[in-house]
């Protein structure tokens, strides 16, 4: 017998046709002394079937659950199932390792918004509205405005940092920017979102030759060989004068030989830095900007960026 069964055994009875609702129906009809012995007869019997009912619902929603353990049952001399540890993105280590070395020389880490308004973006940059540079890197913009009334985006790069960093802060100023920035641009070796780390040094002595010593030094301290040579190539940034694109080549290895485009580069143009709120005839320094895939690719042998936010586990299990 099941619970629905049982509903229908009780309906038999206590419903609006059951029988003992029928004979209670029939007490109007009888004389006084009669309807009230009759009267009892027929509510004790009423009590009786409820308290049977009651006592049958009960023992067969005990074997239901007796049936639902013994289906569930779990043996506990069994060995535990272990949770698998997780591991750190590729991306993620290169990001962690760049703070290391930068901050075992004096560099501060800065961190800002992703949502960037057009003047720290691009205006701030030394690069106006309708500057031919902007070309390639007007792309996610968001259709509101801040509370200044100035286009937002997604930050283009994380050079707005120099500006919001230097702003708040006295020369000298050692600073990098990692995080993420976002262009239209998707193949093998690109992506719409990437990241990249800035580095800006001000100070009131500060030179190209010491952009050059300390990227170099950076890179083979990355790399962790001395088997690479960096030279710099003449460039154009509107934020840098002179600029600068920066390639390595490792002179042992699978990639022995061949030059690499790794970062651009150069010294602060006047411009932003008083954009910075400083005076550009007193202070100088350096900036570089270096994409954190590219690095992470070079240092791993890996060849196509996509596999990076693929979520495969077969590529990511290989650094965990």
């Amino acid at each position: 017998m099941d619970a629905a069964e049982l509903e229908r055994i009780k309906a038999g009875y206590l419903g609006r046709a059951g029988a003992l609702t029928e004979l209670l129906k029939g007490l109007g009809k009888l004389p006084p002394d009669e309807r009230r012995k009759a009267g009892g007869l027929i509510n004790g019997a009423k009590d009786r079937i409820e308290a049977a009912l009651d006592s049958r619902r009960a023992a067969i929603a005990n074997a239901a659950l007796e049936g639902r353990l013994a289906e569930e049952a779990i043996d506990v001399t069994l060995p535990g199932r272990g949770r698998s540890l997780g591991g750190i993105h590729p991306v993620i280590r290169s990001w962690r390792r760049i703070e290391a070395i930068f901050g075992s020389i004096g560099f501060d880490v800065a961190d800002g918004p992703e949502i960037e308004n057009d003047w720290y973006n691009f205006t701030a940059l030394n690069n106006p509205e309708n500057h031919p540079a902007r070309s390639m890197q007007d792309t996610f913009y968001v259709d509101i405005r801040d509370s200044a009334g100035l286009n937002l985006l997604l930050r283009t790069h994380t050079s707005p940092m120099q500006v919001r960093y230097a702003r708040q802060h006295k020369p000298p100023i050692r600073v990098i920017a990692p995080g993420r920035t976002y262009r239209v641009d998707s193949d093998a070796t690109h992506s719409p979102m990437f990241h990249q780390v800035e580095g800006l040094w001000i100070d009131e002595q500060i030179s190209f030759a010491d952009l050059k010593g300390v990227y170099t030094d950076f890179l083979r301290r990355f790399f962790e060989s001395d088997d690479l040579q960096v030279r710099f190539r003449p460039s154009f940034f509107p934020f840098t004068e002179p600029s600068a694109e920066i390639d390595m080549m490792f002179t042992s290895g699978p990639n022995k030989g061949r030059w690499l485009e790794i970062s651009g580069a150069g010294q602060v143009h006047p411009s932003v830095i008083r954009n910075y709120g400083l005076d550009p005839e007193r202070y100088i320094g350096f900036a570089f900007g270096s994409g954190l895939e590219r690095l992470t690719m070079l240092r791993y042998g890996i060849d196509d960026l996509r596999l990076f936010f693929d979520g495969d586990l077969r590529f990511l299990r290989q650094f965990a």
